[in-house]
């Protein structure tokens, strides 16, 4: 098996993994990093969704062949002491209820905030509405996005 070099969360990490290992495998088996979750496995759902470069991609049909030397961020590196701004107002707003699709919805939300400092309602339903939520709350999720908004 090849052995890859990887940026995550600010470390270089080697993984000794198969080439079409997809990202969200060598986060949870290889790196221990279990705050990105499996979901649909098609990138369907967002459950998987991390950082590439800043940008909010699914890590389950991301094989880590592709990765090079991009800059993966996970739910772990968003902060240091879970006090990013998007994590601040998801507990601010009690948004989890089972909680398994949040770390995904927050990495979105990150990364859509980094790019749109103001969003409108409707800005913030369609940059989250690719990532689902079992338990519908997805009202208290856009509540959230506002005011991690006005926090960044």
């Amino acid at each position: 098996m090849p052995v890859y070099s990887i940026n995550v969360n600010g470390k270089s990490r080697q993984v000794d993994v198969d080439a079409d290992t997809p990202l969200l495998w060598v986060l949870r088996d290889t790196l221990d990093l279990v705050g990105t979750k499996f979901g649909c496995g098609i990138a369907q759902c967002g459950a998987c969704t991390v950082h590439l470069n800043g940008n909010a991609v699914r890590s389950c049909s991301l094989p880590v062949s592709t990765i090079g030397d991009n800059e993966i961020t996970t739910i772990e590196g968003l902060s240091e002491n879970g006090d990013h701004p998007v994590q601040s107002a998801w507990r601010e707003h009690d948004v989890p209820q089972c909680g398994y699709c949040q770390a995904g919805q927050m990495m979105n939300a990150a990364a859509f905030l980094s790019r749109n400092s103001n969003p409108s309602d409707e800005d913030i339903e369609n940059a989250m509405h690719g990532n689902i939520c079992r338990c519908a709350t997805y009202n208290k999720i856009k509540a959230a996005v506002k005011t991690a908004a006005t926090n960044m």
